[in-house]
């Protein structure tokens, strides 16, 4: 009786594939160890840094749709585009997300001439809630 032979085929170098796994590896980690040491700063340093950073905030994208929207004109889906680069979709993710869930501000909109204009009222969902509740006669 014959043997029945493999199947599968070996390379010329076994486990080649798992030195290099292991080599790239280690160039990775020694990659992030030069950039830490080179580039960035201690826990220290990066505490003190937190208070400029807040200033940079500012001028994000996410302030910019904020101020937009708490302006008494509101602003449109194209304007907010205009204004970050988004696309539509992402604007109306932000919106959802981020200004009504996120950060449960009173997000409500109209329809314009111009397109929907969406704005921010002084009151929060949340609180709105609550007056409402409050006012109800009891049973």
């Amino acid at each position: 009786m014959s043997t029945p032979k493999s199947k599968r085929q070996t390379s010329a170098r076994p486990n080649s594939s798992k030195t290099d796994g292991r080599k790239s590896a280690a160039r990775t980690v020694a990659r992030k160890t030069a950039k830490l040491k080179a580039g960035t700063r201690s826990a220290v340093g990066q505490q003190h840094q937190s208070s400029t950073q807040q200033t940079g905030r500012a001028r994000s994208k996410q302030p910019r749709i904020i101020a937009m929207l708490r302006a008494p004109s509101g602003a449109t889906i194209d304007a907010m585009v205009h204004t970050t680069g988004w696309q539509p979709h992402s604007v109306r993710g932000f919106l959802a997300g981020i200004v009504r869930k996120k950060l449960s501000l009173n997000l409500v909109s109209a329809a314009a001439e111009s397109g929907r204009v969406y704005r921010i009222t002084d009151h929060t969902a949340t609180s709105t809630a609550v007056v409402a509740a409050k006012t109800s006669p009891a049973e």
